[in-house]
């Protein structure tokens, strides 16, 4: 099966410290594959550059073979196929949560307003927001708030959703109904880059775990083989705490 992305020698500094440094990796459909490791190590900048967030210094992203880095893209079509959830919501605050959900939809890949409600209400019902279709981002929770962006990114159809620590703003008590939307999701077959603190949820619903150490993947493997038998020392010591003896 081809891979949806290919990430081949990627490369990136801020001024002299080096983020990223010769990244490998690919991402094949239906893969839920979970980000993990310190603060720092790089992850959420791996996952800016896959959405073009950030320009890589060196090295290809290919999406389905063709090098996103090359040439004229068209920025806001790619991201409608690789769409991305942030750990701080971005929702539109001057929009109600219909709005929001709408307004990509008719921008951007030119649907009728007709069109766009009834994506944004079977979407906004799947999350559990559809009471709430004339609230505005203020009178949300944060755990509201994290529901209906992944509503809002699913109504463009991604091929691929990037989640970057999409529960790290929450307050404890709203991450598990985040969680089960993102694990419906990933059991429905939507391929996912997962950027998390959320061990647990890794272990349960990532098909593939990729820990990152200072800009390198250190390792990378099922969950079963980085949580039980986990080969870097790296990564045993920063699992230690989660790791049953």
């Amino acid at each position: 099966m081809e891979n949806i992305i290919e990430i081949r020698g990627l490369k990136k500094h801020f001024d002299k410290l080096e983020v990223l440094n010769d990244i490998q990796f690919s991402v094949a459909p239906g893969e839920v594959i979970c980000l993990i490791g310190a603060s720092g190590s790089g992850k959420s900048t791996l996952l800016r550059c896959v959405n073009l967030l950030e320009t890589p210094d060196a090295g290809e992203i290919l999406v389905h073979g063709q090098n996103i880095l090359q040439g004229r893209m068209d920025v806001n079509q790619y991201r409608t196929k690789v769409g991305m959830v942030f750990q701080s919501f971005n929702l539109f605050a001057n929009m109600d949560v219909l709005k929001n959900c709408m307004v990509g939809q008719t921008h951007v890949l030119h649907r009728s307003k007709e069109e766009a409600r009834e994506k944004a209400l079977y979407f906004l019902q799947k999350v559990g927001m559809k009471d709430f279709l004339l609230a505005s981002p203020a009178q949300l929770s944060g755990g509201q708030k994290q529901r209906v962006a992944i509503a809002r990114a699913l109504c463009m159809d991604p091929e691929v959703l990037l989640f970057d620590e999409p529960t790290s703003a929450l307050d404890p008590e709203m991450v598990g109904g985040v969680l089960e939307v993102m694990k419906d999701l990933a059991r429905e077959g939507l391929t996912m880059i997962v950027v998390t603190h959320e061990m647990g949820f890794a272990r349960e619903v990532s098909t593939r775990v990729v820990f990152m150490d200072k800009g390198v993947i250190a390792e990378e493997g099922s969950p079963e083989e980085i949580f039980q038998n986990p080969q870097n020392p790296r990564t045993r010591e920063f699992l230690s705490r989660y790791i049953q003896s």
